[in-house]
């Protein structure tokens, strides 16, 4: 059925109208089409939709993922990347029962190690040279290029041991030949986070960006700091990537005060991270507005910049022709008890509240999964 949105307030967009029109194919249209459904949002803001650059959505195909629904439009997200949760040997299986049959829409970096997270870190994806075929890697790329986005290494000792830097370095060779971005996770050496560093090119990822890992954050040293501002300001993607381990609220707070905000606000949402810290994306965006990242950067961070990697409309995403893809929420005060990945807690005053995702013609309501009191 053909919707007709009112009474919003539309940010993350190029252009500000007061009403939206939807056709019955579910692509923007110029002018209301006849026996359109009315949506009054009641004042709501209106976004581009929410995407979460590092999911874990291979459900059944990892001991870690939750279901894509879980992660997905309940909670205000429309799009959405897993991040390495299959290897080549199994990533037909993710994207037979994950990705094709989803309302959102799920794209996936291709982790180099083969079996990706099969038995994650019980048993390692990267544990010595048989580990990577990059035949049969290659040959998966180029049979789903449609829903590959890049390639996923995660370059941290638990998972490398003795091999330190050479996965990583195998990963962006592939990432090159094949002409996509590296998404790297970057944790407790080896390797060095500077080793992983020197690797990386313009638009390659680094996930967990805002760690507090010892030896492993971009804060252990003045000039790790300023490797990592150099790094951005020549277009490698900061993303956030929270997950039970990975973001440290003193990190955060002191890196965007000294200038260096994220991409992407991204969740690395698994069955260990879910239920705490993380919860969902509207709790990760609150946390970082709570510790310094503007309103304005929340919205770009968890729309148009991670969407523009997925290859998907932004700020655009109002142009007549182009598919709706829209989160509809809200901006309250509260006074909510959260935590970062290390149990360092924050009491955050404003709160992100998804109220709805609009898919073509496809509304939905959504709401976050933290409790409102903690």
């Amino acid at each position: 059925m053909p919707l007709r949105l009112t009474n919003f307030k539309a940010v993350g967009f190029d252009a500000v109208p007061d009403e939206i029109f939807v056709d019955a194919s579910g692509n923007i249209a110029a002018a209301p089409s006849d026996g359109a459904r009315l949506l009054d949002l009641n004042g709501a803001w209106l976004s581009p939709g929410w995407c979460d650059l590092h999911v874990h959505v291979w459900y059944g195909g990892t001991d870690i993922s939750v279901r894509a629904s879980e992660a997905g439009r309940p909670t205000g997200v429309t799009a959405m990347a897993d991040a390495g949760s299959a290897g080549e040997a199994s990533f037909h299986g993710l994207r037979e029962y994950v990705i094709d049959p989803a309302s959102e829409t799920i794209k996936a970096f291709l982790n180099i190690g083969s079996i990706g997270l099969v038995a994650c870190n019980r048993v390692p994806e990267l544990a010595d040279w048989r580990s990577i075929d990059i035949d049969r890697t290659l040959a998966v790329i180029e049979a789903n290029r449609d829903v590959i986005c890049g390639i996923k290494v995660r370059a941290s000792g638990v998972i490398v041991g003795s091999w330190g830097i050479t996965p990583a370095k195998i990963a962006k060779r592939v990432a090159e030949m094949v002409n996509m971005p590296l998404m790297v996770h970057v944790g407790e050496p080896p390797p060095l986070i500077d080793e992983v560093f020197e690797l990386l090119t313009p638009g390659d990822i680094v996930t967990h960006c805002f760690n507090g890992k010892a030896a492993g954050s971009i804060r252990d040293t003045e000039a790790l700091f300023r490797m990592a501002q150099d790094m951005a300001a020549r277009g490698i993607l900061m993303d956030i990537g929270h997950g039970g381990a990975s973001f440290n609220f003193k990190t955060a707070r002191d890196s965007i005060a000294d200038g260096l905000r994220p991409f992407s606000i991204s969740t690395d949402l698994h069955q260990h991270s879910m239920a705490k810290p993380v919860y969902d994306m509207a709790t990760t965006v609150s946390k970082l507005l709570a510790v310094g990242l503007s309103f304005e950067d929340c919205i770009r961070a968890t729309t148009d910049a991670p969407r523009s990697v997925l290859g998907l409309s932004g700020r655009d995403g109002l142009a007549p022709g182009t598919r709706a893809d829209f989160t509809v929420f809200d901006l309250e005060d509260a006074a909510i008890d959260v935590m970062d990945s290390q149990g360092n807690h924050m009491v955050m005053d404003r709160v992100f509240e998804p109220r709805m995702t609009i898919l073509g013609s496809d509304a939905r309501p959504a709401a976050r999964r933290l409790p409102p009191e903690r």
